[in-house]
């Protein structure tokens, strides 16, 4: 009995030992507890979360929406279009069973999807095709193999296709514009990405989006000047001519005669900007921006214009130009025959040689250069367009006799179709300059310059529509129903040992209607070949089936009368026989 009371204390000792062994022992493990849960130690809960975020939690970019390019009318030329990039992880994915279904889904050989993995091999990403439609796309991503994921992105997709393609340009596989207005306006179109949270697993799949820290901004839209469907209608027509005549390239630009907005603006070759792997490169340039060519008798316009300001000169003043040549120095400047008397007026309708040298001789050729320069020759047109060519207009110290003549009738500088649209647009729009725009200015044109008064433009019109009259150099410019003007160019080509014998730049530049300027067009046209090059044989033929169109396209009724009455000229003296 002794001695199981003495064992009973025994006992409960160790029960009670045992107790505050556990005891203790729990209460260290709820310690351990709230430290990593609740308390903020130096290795507390913030720590641990932190670290786990680390480990898992991701940020990603939502890319940004480009903002759509549309013409005046509303009508898009420049989308966004949604898109899934498949992308994997080589660790993972490389040796997988699954590779020869994963190939046949991508559309590729085995050994090649093999071959993209062992390059990135040791790595976490890598990309096995960019844009696809998204059906598609979910088709591969379907399959739930291991390791390939996709990732929503943006393509940009050209409705117009080639009609607008280098006017508009396009964009990389990452969406930054690279080309055209594209490039010009990318941080404008472009947007803000945003951003997001999410948590991928041990393998790097994504295992849940947590949430949107940063939504994406999309890009702005931008509205452009032109009218697609007078581009559609320019773009069949020059087409249509530099195929006839085997011409090596042709640009046209058409201009709003009274707020310089660009109405239309093509060149061919082109190329079509959705699938533009391959394309030669010389098909991508905005040819009537970049490309210079010396313009030739088209500058016997602004010629005109020195001679009317010089009060020596008036429309109705007799040159002789017999016996129908004429040399200057050690060149002979000659006409197609001998016109014989003839006023000023018709000395710009039969671009005679002799008669426009004539008028050089005895005003000089700083006044010439002096109205080239005014009129915009020399300088960009300030569009904002990426390449964009000011020409050369030169300005020596020490002239020869033969560039001072030659200057006159458009050798030796050099200009763009546009810029060419821009100086004949003087004589539509009153005498005032405008500022050539891309982008739609919805009744909001600023301010132009004056260049040449009133009553010189008004003259210089008449005289454009008589170069289109029977005896003018320009008969096939005409429009049924309308009356219009212009002037004709035909220049040598330069080549790396000087002019080129038998190749050609073929122009026409001109005003329609000439009673009521609506639009002013340059038509150029680039090696043309066969017998027909000059510029009224194959540039003015374009300019009338375009203009046919454009009138109509923008509502301006037919006129009426036959001829265009020119301003009262005044007296002037008689020039240099």
């Amino acid at each position: 009995m002794k001695r199981a009371a003495e064992k009973k204390p025994e006992a409960l000792i160790r029960f009670y030992l045992v107790v505050a062994v556990l005891g203790i022992l729990l209460a260290l493990l709820v310690g351990r507890v709230l430290s990593l849960q609740i308390i903020d130690t130096e290795r507390g809960y913030e720590f641990l979360q932190d670290q786990g975020a680390m480990r898992s939690v991701r940020t990603a970019e939502i890319p940004a929406y480009r903002g759509v390019i549309t013409d005046r009318r509303g009508e898009p030329l420049a989308v966004s279009t949604p898109v899934i990039s498949i992308w994997a992880n080589p660790s993972v994915l490389t040796g997988s069973e699954r590779l020869p279904e994963l190939a046949r889904a991508l559309g590729v050989e085995l050994s090649a999807l093999n071959d993209r993995l062992a390059h990135y091999q040791g790595k976490q990403f890598m990309y096995l095709q960019r844009h696809m439609v998204p059906a598609d796309a979910r088709e591969v991503l379907a399959l739930k193999i291991r390791g390939v994921s996709g990732e929503r992105e943006y393509r940009r997709f050209y409705p117009a296709g080639e009609v607008a393609s280098q006017l508009i340009g396009f964009t990389n596989v990452d969406d930054q514009g690279i080309s055209g207005l594209e490039l010009a306006y990318d941080d404008w179109l472009k947007g803000v990405p945003g951003k997001k949270k999410y948590i991928k697993d041990l393998h790097g799949e994504v295992v849940r989006d947590i949430g949107v820290l940063e939504p994406a901004q999309p890009g702005k839209d931008l509205t452009l000047s032109i009218d697609l469907r007078l581009q559609y209608l320019q773009h069949r027509e020059l087409r249509k001519a530099v195929t006839a005549i085997g011409a090596e390239s042709g640009s046209i630009v058409t201009l709003d005669a009274h707020t310089g907005e660009i109405l239309a603006m093509v060149n061919f070759p082109a190329y079509n900007p959705n699938s533009s792997k391959g394309a030669d490169p010389a098909s991508m340039r905005n040819r009537a921006m970049t490309d210079v060519y010396e313009p030739g008798s088209t500058m016997k316009t602004l010629t005109l214009v020195a001679a009317l300001e010089s009060g020596r000169f008036t429309t109705t003043t007799m040159i002789d130009t017999s016996p129908g040549r004429i040399r200057v120095g050690p060149k002979v400047y000659p006409d197609p025959r001998n016109y014989g008397l003839i006023s000023v007026s018709r000395v710009i309708e039969k671009s005679s040689q002799v008669g426009v040298t004539k008028i050089a001789l005895d005003l000089g050729h700083e006044p010439i250069r002096e109205v080239f320069n005014r009129f915009g020759i020399g300088h960009a047109p300030g569009t904002g367009f990426p390449g964009e060519s000011a020409g050369t207009l030169p300005d020596r110290v020490r002239w020869y006799a033969t560039e001072k003549v030659s200057l006159a009738f458009g050798y030796g500088i050099s200009a763009t179709p546009l810029q060419l649209a821009r100086a004949y647009s003087v004589f539509a729009n009153d005498g005032v300059q405008e500022p050539v725009s891309l982008l739609a200015l919805e009744g909001k044109a600023p301010e132009g310059e004056r260049i040449v008064s009133s009553q010189i433009a008004r003259e210089v019109l008449g005289v454009l529509h008589a170069v289109t009259g029977d005896e003018g150099t320009a008969r096939k410019a005409r429009v049924p129903g309308y009356l219009v003007g212009g002037k004709t160019g035909t220049v040598h080509k330069v080549g790396p040992r000087g002019y080129l014998a038998d190749q050609y730049v073929a122009w026409f530049a001109g005003v329609a209607p000439v009673d009521n300027p609506r639009i002013v067009t340059v038509v150029v046209i680039n090696d043309p070949k066969g017998a027909a090059y000059g510029g009224g044989a194959v540039a003015a033929p374009v300019f009338s089936s375009v203009t046919q169109g454009a009138l109509r396209l923008l509502n301006v009724p037919p006129t009426e009368i036959e001829a265009v009455a020119s301003a009262p000229a005044t007296a002037g003296t008689r020039g240099p026989a």
